[in-house]
């Protein structure tokens, strides 16, 4: 299946700063996150539980998906997806090398 130019650019890309991270009860492989994206903040679910501690991801510049559509997942809001690559089921998120302000758009 391809995806058209047009449906790239419905896609918002940006930096966020995660600000806090926690464990889900009763859940082993996701945790639950807040992204600071420049005076908005955002929740999302992120996959990895079971490689990373929560504290870890404190900090972070990673790279988000701002517009998806909310989703519960495991009873709690998710606002955003966090980009990552999978090396063989673990996540290694897509983070920036420069210090950039949350909210900086990603192209």
């Amino acid at each position: 299946m391809s995806a058209s130019f047009s449906d790239f650019e419905k896609l918002a890309f940006r930096v966020g700063r995660i600000t806090a991270a926690e464990s889900i009860p009763n859940k082993k492989k996701i945790l639950k996150v807040q992204i600071d994206l420049g005076g908005k903040t955002l929740q999302a679910i992120a996959g990895g539980a079971e490689f990373y501690d929560p504290n870890s991801f404190v900090g972070k510049q990673v790279v988000v998906i701002t517009n998806m559509e909310p989703r519960v997942i495991a009873g709690v809001k998710s606002e955003a997806m966090l980009l990552a690559a999978d090396l063989n089921g673990k996540p290694i998120w897509v983070t920036v090398s420069d210090e950039v302000p949350p909210g900086t758009i990603v192209r």
